[in-house]
């Protein structure tokens, strides 16, 4: 509850905007075209992986488990919040008339949070599973490696969702944000907010980080296989180039897409003096820059299909046709060294 004004729900905070600036900010069409074409994108996606797991080997079954997770995050997480800030923007109701109790807001901040961390926190998922793949071939048991990977999943949005639920609990609040179209974490001073803040960025910023440092390890690995002693003998299968421009193409999506919200908010709630004043008001200039901010973060739900979609091989070799003409035959797991024999 803010001090301010005692008839406040505490979801809602001082918002001084008009009905006439939020018709300029909040266009439904612009909202429903995004989804759309996001939906779209996801449900290619998905008709591409199914016709893609037919026939796959254990490695790349296990990876291509972990993209579907991914699209299929990414899609639920475009259809949920995409009706609730469509209808938002269609009829532009009174979120405080609608909503007195909170409970869409806190819905809408917990989908917000689950879904944003989601797709970082599986791309580290599929970071680590190509790092063992690659620099570690022997230590994955062979069986199981499909139900291995949907429990990984399933991990990782009970962890994305434990966290999404902890202003339920307490830890941090949800609020209505600026143009009064959505719900989201609260950039607060208060101890609670400030808590669940950084613990959003430092899990959303380790995930990305941990991505880049196995795929960086993994992506040298091939390099030296390709270019080593042995490499005619040894080459990377086309498959294992393809599953890497894919989880580079992820993880370059993800940092561009997500990093500047991440930075953003932990700058927020760390400004010394405080971004929001004790009546729970930010600057007209703060709520922008996180409008916007947040718009960018969205962009990853439609542009991860179209990573998997332009990163497969048929199109990889149109674009590089050598890589159709190269032995497939190579085993990256490690030769036995040979020993001299005696004449």
């Amino acid at each position: 509850m803010w001090s301010n004004d005692s008839s406040l729900g505490p979801c809602f905070r001082p918002m001084n905007i008009t009905l006439e600036e939020r018709r300029l900010i909040a266009s439904p069409w612009f909202a429903a075209s995004f989804c759309l074409v996001g939906l779209a994108s996801n449900l290619l996606a998905l008709r591409v992986l199914a016709g893609a797991r037919q026939g796959s080997s254990q490695g790349r079954s296990s990876f291509l488990t972990f993209l579907c997770g991914l699209v299929l995050t990414d899609f639920m997480g475009l259809l949920i919040t995409g009706a609730i800030v469509v209808s938002q923007h269609a009829i532009l109701f009174d979120w405080h008339a609608v909503d007195p109790s909170c409970r869409l807001c806190r819905f809408m901040g917990v989908v917000m949070v689950f879904f944003g961390l989601c797709p970082l926190l599986l791309g580290a998922a599929m970071a680590s599973e190509r790092y063992l793949g690659i620099t570690r071939p022997f230590s994955r048991p062979a069986a199981a490696s499909q139900r291995r990977a949907w429990t990984i999943v399933g991990l990782v949005w009970a962890t994305a969702l434990a966290l999404g639920l902890l202003p339920l609990l307490g830890l941090g609040r949800y609020t209505v944000q600026y143009p009064g179209s959505w719900c989201f974490l609260t950039l607060g001073p208060a101890p609670g907010d400030v808590a669940f803040g950084l613990l959003f960025v430092l899990l959303g910023s380790f995930s990305v980080g941990l991505s880049f440092l196995l795929n960086t390890i993994s992506v040298a690995t091939l390099c030296h296989v390709y270019h080593g002693q042995e490499a005619a003998q040894q080459r990377p299968r086309d498959c294992e180039v393809e599953m890497m421009a894919q989880l580079l193409g992820i993880m370059v999506v993800a940092s561009v897409c997500w990093m500047p919200l991440l930075v953003f908010i932990a700058q927020t709630v760390l400004r010394s003096p405080p971004a929001m004043s004790p009546t729970g008001q930010l600057s007209r200039a703060t709520e922008k820059q996180l409008l916007i901010y947040l718009r960018v973060a969205t962009w990853n739900q439609i542009l991860d299909p179209w990573v998997y979609i332009l990163f497969r091989r048929a199109v990889i070799r149109r674009l590089h046709p050598g890589l159709s003409t190269r032995s497939r035959s190579l085993s990256l797991q490690p030769q036995l060294a040979r020993r001299p024999t005696m004449a």
